[in-house]
């Protein structure tokens, strides 16, 4: 059985370069489409670089929080043409 921090990051693995989906969206793939608050707990704790968590944004358009800055975030969606 999958548990739902694996179905996390299995969907935010499969966001491609340049592209977002918001935390909402995230918790709606994973099977849970209120947790969207859950997805950004579990996201804090990735450090894995092979799942992109800087792909996943807030709903009202801002890039939301980032395990290594706010900043960081921001220059790699920039990097990736995704804002």
């Amino acid at each position: 059985m999958t548990t739902f921090t694996e179905k996390v990051f299995l969907v935010v693995r499969a966001i491609p370069k340049g592209k977002t989906l918001t935390y909402k969206q995230v918790a709606m793939k994973a099977g849970r489409p209120r947790a969207f608050r859950a997805v950004g707990n579990i996201l804090n704790t990735n450090y894995n670089l092979k799942i992109p968590c800087h792909r996943v944004v807030r709903s009202d358009g801002r890039s939301g929080g980032y395990n290594r800055g706010a900043a960081r975030k921001k220059e790699l969606l920039h990097k990736e043409g995704a804002l």
